[in-house]
């Protein structure tokens, strides 16, 4: 861990243990210290640069539910101490809607979902970073529906031609981290499946995935066995049948005491111009960013099975897309 604080026994410990220290513990200035000042920070709702916006929205987000929790559950790494560490981090983050804020007048009500964050890091400091937090899971889970939600978002914000435009490739900013993870073969086995997915064919799935499988998918989804995978990813590629699918970074990993695993961040480009989990086809042009993580276990036809899968992607961000689009 060159460069790092020796507090911090290996990567994995430094990720953990740095997201308590800000959001649970409050310690929100030490983003001055762990967070680069030009950091460009990337989610479905947009891209924003330097750590003072990250500051502002961690506070935010901390009034609105100010007994928020953010349970790491797996760390899925590449790197090393020389070049820098990627992280993919897998959290379960849960918090009460006590206060008004962007989410509206408080409901009381509780939420839970799944956010994945990739960061790169290197000698203390976080300086790249690329965010898919489950936001349709939480707004469903307030009681709202995600493209109402997204419609009002838009309005607040001074309709299609002013609001804040969500995130596409034309407006990135290039960040310093350009390596694209390992070459592990269950991080390529993972961007296989994914692959074949993508390009149709459904009975991978069937074929791969353990029947046992359980799913924690976009919008708070939980599914268990084939069906409800082939539901999530149906639903999601009807909508965008002819988009371009990207993979932009994977990690394999096989340690940590836990199941073999992969970590894929990906990308689908297209219009909207089917009949999907998005509704009617509106021939809007959409940007989709999307984080997964697989863990592997023994059962599977060829003696293998993806056994958990964790696929997010932003509701919101997409509705938001459709709708600045019909108007």
């Amino acid at each position: 861990m060159k460069g790092f604080n020796p507090k911090w026994k290996d990567f994995p410990d430094y990720i953990i243990g740095i997201t308590k220290e800000i959001w649970e513990d409050r310690g929100i200035g030490t983003l001055n210290h762990y967070y680069a000042p030009d950091i460009p920070v990337r989610t479905p709702m947009g891209v924003g640069k330097g750590n003072q916006a990250v500051i502002a929205s961690t506070m935010a987000t901390c009034h609105e539910f100010p007994d928020r929790e953010l349970l790491g559950e797996d760390v899925i790494w590449s790197g090393n101490a020389d070049d820098g560490f990627l992280s993919s981090h897998r959290l379960l983050t849960k918090a009460t809607h006590t206060r008004d804020g962007q989410f509206g007048p408080a409901t009381g009500k509780h939420w839970q979902v799944y956010v994945i964050a990739d960061c790169a890091a290197k000698e203390d400091t976080i300086y790249d970073e690329w965010l898919v937090r489950d936001y349709g899971g939480i707004v469903r889970q307030l009681g709202m529906d995600p493209r109402d939600y997204a419609e009002g978002l838009i309005a607040r914000e001074g309709g299609p031609a002013n609001c804040a435009k969500p995130f596409t490739p034309a407006i990135d900013i290039q960040g310093d981290y350009t390596a694209t993870g390992n070459d592990n073969a269950w991080g390529q086995r993972y961007a296989d499946t994914l692959t074949r997915i993508m390009n149709h064919d459904f009975t991978h799935i069937r074929e791969s995935y353990d029947r046992a499988i359980i799913g924690e998918y976009a919008g708070a989804n939980r599914v268990t066995g084939w069906d409800g995978v082939l539901a999530f990813w149906v639903g999601l590629r009807s909508s965008f049948p002819h988009a371009e699918f990207k993979i932009h970074h994977q990690i394999g990993m096989d340690a940590d005491m836990l199941s073999p695993r992969a970590a894929i961040r990906w990308s689908l480009d297209g219009v909207h111009d089917g009949w999907g989990s998005f509704g009617e086809p509106t021939g809007a042009q959409v940007h989709v960013m999307g984080m997964c993580h697989a863990e592997f276990g023994p059962y599977g036809p060829d003696g293998i099975g993806l056994r958990r899968e964790f696929a997010l992607y932003d509701e919101i961000a997409i509705w938001k897309q459709i709708l600045m689009h019909t108007g």
